[in-house]
């Protein structure tokens, strides 16, 4: 009973005001984190397609086996493991207090699944496979990979950090056949998905997951403890990037996971953001060609196209002449990697117009138009089209430059139909560094035909020696290897290196705690008042 100089009236309204108040707090305390990513997410299966915002999204909602620290060495994630003494059989075990989202437990099935899975598709989980002698259920927490001879292959492809990463599904989902794309949103990673609230190119919604037991570990580029120090994270499409500065500016949005260089200006000294480059974020720019169609099924006229681009004016293009965010580089595996090599760099980092149109006579070339797809909607690749058609038109190819959504150019390029039917002949892309670095696993220089990255090149050396790689343990072998693949892939005209260059993310002062990564990930960030 309150007392006697206190109305009851007055009691309850103040008592009623008092959890308002503390309601209002509660509303508060909720820290939301809205970003626009460097495309819009249209699909939720992170096997279906080497789309790295599938990738980003993986990170978000499912977790990895293994993962790999700032140093790029494998460590235990959602499992420990050990080795027989004779390196064939590796014994994974799940880690406790792992649960999906819909709160059942993850099981040694569903990694094994999961895994069948993704080594249908993914470069180095082919690899992996043809590898493989047994991979069997032990109990509800284990199971063992045994191999037909000795390899590090298991812990180089389960650590994979990007590309198609070996992210773990529900047992239910990991069945569906790879023709088909799942529809289940269900992970067992540090954040949820709601789907509610998903609007495919639109918006996407993650929200933290309350019953993710972290590792004990600190952080440590993608290995560590995921602790989630936000409450939601808001993936937002903004196509126009000046709308997307307006509303970074306007404290619309925190984070701007790829701000195109000619806009940072309008961000740079302003303390309210931070700007960063995350190096192991760098990307590789390449063109591609259809090795099923003419004319690029004949290899003199690949030739002509690896003669006829530069890097320099690709890069440019995309991040400003004489900036620091890009250099040319003729390595396949990137500058920095194990792999480096400069084989025929002048030929690849400088277009030699003369050379390429002398090769086009020879052959016979009829003025045939070149398909070439052009991506209009992300700041990377926007300028890679108009540089690469008139690098190829100056060398007399016949260009034919069909401009579209990035969506578009990733659902044409699985056609292997002719041009009239919906086919192609040319397009260009990004793959981020930590890919590129990978020659069991870079998806730019596989060359099984059929088994191919879209392009389906059919060089049985180039796949001989990615397995020969597998095998090797010694260092200075696996760099003579991986140089071996990279003149394979030159002559061949697999690919066409065009250049690097780092994004800057864009950032409110707000949040720290961005991790050094392969990929942007939102755990470990946090949010200021």
């Amino acid at each position: 009973m309150p007392p006697k100089s206190i109305r009851p009236g007055i009691f309850k309204t103040a008592l009623l005001s008092l959890c308002l108040s503390t309601a209002g707090l509660a509303v508060q305390a909720e820290t939301t984190v809205t970003a626009v990513m460097h495309a819009p997410l249209r699909a939720v299966d992170p096997v279906i397609s080497t789309a790295y915002i599938l990738r980003n999204y993986g990170y978000m909602v499912y977790d990895t086996l293994l993962a790999r620290d700032s140093k790029g060495q494998p460590q235990p994630q959602m499992a420990s493991w050990t080795v027989s003494d004779d390196n064939t059989t590796y014994t994974f075990t799940l880690r406790d207090g792992l649960k999906f989202h819909d709160g059942a437990p993850v099981t040694a099935e569903d990694a094994v699944a999961s895994l069948k899975r993704w080594s249908q598709v993914d470069k180095t989980g082919q690899v992996m496979a043809s590898l493989l002698s047994d991979m069997s259920v032990v109990d509800e927490k284990t199971f063992t990979m045994t191999f037909s001879e000795p390899t590090g292959i298991a812990l180089i492809a389960l650590s994979k950090p990007s590309g198609l990463a070996p992210f773990i599904l529900p047992k239910a989902a990991a069945e569906t056949p790879i023709s088909e794309p799942i529809t289940s949103t269900i992970g067992s990673g540090p954040f949820k998905f709601v789907e509610a609230e998903y609007q495919p190119g639109v918006g996407a919604t993650f929200i933290k997951n309350e019953d993710y037991v972290p590792r004990d570990e600190p952080a440590d580029g993608l290995a560590g403890g995921k602790v989630v120090k936000i409450d939601k994270v808001v993936w937002t499409t903004m196509p126009d990037s000046m709308t997307a500065v307006s509303a970074l500016l306007a404290g619309e949005i925190d984070f701007y996971e790829q701000i195109p260089h000619d806009l940072l200006p309008l961000v740079e000294g302003n303390p309210d953001f931070t700007a960063d480059v995350y190096r192991k974020q760098g990307s590789q720019n390449l063109a591609r060609m259809n090795h099923t169609l003419p004319p690029f099924d004949n290899p003199k006229m690949r030739e002509a196209v690896l003669l006829a681009l530069g890097q320099q004016p690709m890069l440019d293009a995309q991040v400003g002449a004489a900036s620091d965010y890009g250099t040319i580089c003729a390595a396949v595996f990137g500058c920095d990697s194990l792999y480096a090599s400069d084989y025929r760099a002048e030929d690849i980092i400088q277009p030699h117009p003369a050379e390429a149109k002398a090769i086009l006579d020879e052959v016979g070339y009829d003025g045939t138009p070149i398909m070439l797809m052009h991506a209009t909607d992300l700041n990377n690749l926007a300028p890679q089209g108009p540089v690469i058609a008139q690098q190829l038109r100056d060398a007399g190819f016949n260009v034919d430059m069909v401009s579209m959504d990035w969506a578009s150019v990733v659902a044409r390029r699985a056609s292997k139909a002719a041009v009239a039917d919906g086919g192609w002949n040319m397009f260009s892309t990004t793959n981020v560094l930590p890919d590129v670095g990978d020659p069991i696993g870079f998806i730019g220089v596989a060359a099984g035909g059929e088994s191919a990255w879209f392009g389906w090149p059919n060089v049985p050396e180039i796949e001989a020696l990615r397995g020969k790689l597998a095998r090797s343990s010694d260092p200075a072998e696996q760099k003579q290897i991986g140089q071996e693949i990279d003149k394979l892939v030159i002559d061949n005209g697999v690919m066409v290196p065009m250049g690097e260059f780092y994004n800057v993310t864009v950032k409110s002062a707000k949040l720290t705690g961005q991790l050094d990564a392969e990929a942007p990930v939102f755990w470990n960030i946090e949010k200021a008042e």
